[in-house]
């Protein structure tokens, strides 16, 4: 059987496109609407990708983009809640969800996703995550965002004891600098050996949590030569902890907008680029950034130097580097950007779609992709009804479930302890 590519549905209220809100068909109200959830589950289910993916901020990340903006992008369900509501709704799909290591413990994580993997029968994945959100910081009582190595080094040490606690009887306590646990969890083993990890981090200590701890990464690059890079990088690190490199799948972010024609799928995107205001868009550019006074440099001048934060690294140095490369001033940078926050954008035919990503795939950039839909439902149905049936064609993706767990949809052995 020829090697396949993974799929992940990446869902967000109304869509990934900062103005989606905003499209004359859009359901504005979609965060907190179970019944759309349902919907876009399914769409992704009969189409049999291997997960929905739902991400999280324990805070209004995006608070400073437009009260309408902010409202139909931020409210919404606690996701392992609106995931354990989609376990019941679906039998096959896998169900990811974000939790950061900064603002929680990990006896009651490694039980609340345990919990979804039992309920949903082996088909829940944990996306880790450190927070770099200063705003997320001030509603757990910290005086400001810890610096980047001290969540990391803090991150590593939850992700151990996780994975200690989801071995079931064979765990037999902690003691550490963070976290001291003395008792197993009280259920049993996940159907699938444990939840599958999940990683997000692309900075050095990112990656290295990464090939120790994940057995999927989601990343941003915006050309093959990016993504090629960290897919190397990635997988070259993981035999110093005594793993292979198919231990781990690589899913970049993609914002696909796909129509039948090439003028059809142009016209789509700029009808929503037209949406995006200039203020919200530098607003979202800035949070990103970790930035509170890029309006005060010329918006149609150059990106400035930038001090180091202790925000998003990665994002940063991926967003700062496109602009350098591209010659991009800050109005288009901060609209190019509002259209999927730094992650790689195709628009074009079916055919089209399916070029590039098999491109990325075949040359050494991917394993599979996390696709990420402007809008909700119509990109994630047009992607759907005619990119998959064109990469199912090509022999690139599946015509039916390998298994009935996560781990079975994307070609992971059962989880043994990680050290």
């Amino acid at each position: 059987m020829t090697r396949q590519m993974k799929l992940g549905a990446f869902l967000w209220a109304t869509g990934h496109h900062i103005a989606a809100w905003r499209h004359p068909k859009a359901h504005v109200t979609a965060g907190i609407d179970i019944d759309h959830y349902i919907q876009l589950a399914r769409t992704a289910e009969a189409a049999k990708f291997d997960m929905v993916f739902c991400e999280d901020a324990a805070g209004l990340r995006e608070a400073n983009v437009g009260i309408a903006s902010q409202t139909s992008r931020s409210i919404g369900f606690e996701p392992i809640s609106l995931l354990s509501a989609l376990a019941v709704q679906t039998s096959r799909i896998g169900l990811v969800s974000t939790a950061s290591t900064s603002y929680n413990e990990p006896y009651g994580l490694a039980r609340t996703f345990l919990s979804l993997d039992q309920l949903s029968g082996g088909r829940a994945g944990w996306n880790l995550v450190t927070s770099a959100s200063p705003i997320e910081a001030a509603n757990f009582g910290a005086t400001g965002l810890k610096p980047h190595a001290d969540r990391y080094e803090r991150a590593r040490e939850f992700a151990e004891v996780v994975s200690g606690l989801w071995q079931g009887g064979g765990f037999h306590g902690h003691d550490g600098q963070s976290f001291s646990v003395r008792d197993p969890l009280d259920l049993a083993r996940s159907p699938q050996g444990a939840p599958v990890m999940v990683q997000a981090g692309a900075s050095d200590v990112g990656r290295d949590l990464a090939a120790r701890t994940a057995d999927v990464v989601f990343t941003a690059a915006q050309t093959l030569a990016e993504a090629k890079a960290f897919y190397d990088d990635l997988k070259g690190r993981m035999a110093a902890y005594g793993r292979e490199p198919d231990d781990i799948k690589i899913m970049p972010g993609v914002a696909p907008v796909v129509a039948e024609t090439e003028a059809e799928a142009q016209e789509k995107h700029e009808e929503l680029q037209a949406l995006i205001p200039d203020d919200v868009g530098v607003a979202l550019l800035s949070s990103y950034l970790s930035i509170s006074d890029l309006w005060r440099y010329p918006i149609d001048g150059p990106m400035p130097e930038l001090p180091e934060t202790e925000g998003m690294k990665s994002r940063q140095a991926l967003v700062v580097e496109q602009s350098r490369r591209d010659g991009l001033s800050i109005r288009q940078l901060a609209r190019h950007f509002a259209g999927a926050r730094g992650h790689w954008r195709i628009v074009g035919t079916p055919a089209q779609i399916a070029d590039e990503l098999q491109a990325r795939f075949e040359g050494g950039g991917a394993d599979g992709f996390n696709v990420m839909p402007s809008w909700f439902p119509g990109e994630l149905d047009a992607f759907a009804t005619l990119v998959v049936p064109e990469l199912q064609r090509r022999g690139l993706f599946r015509r039916e479930y390998e298994g009935s767990t996560l781990r079975d949809h994307l070609g992971l052995k059962r989880s043994d302890k990680k050290d």
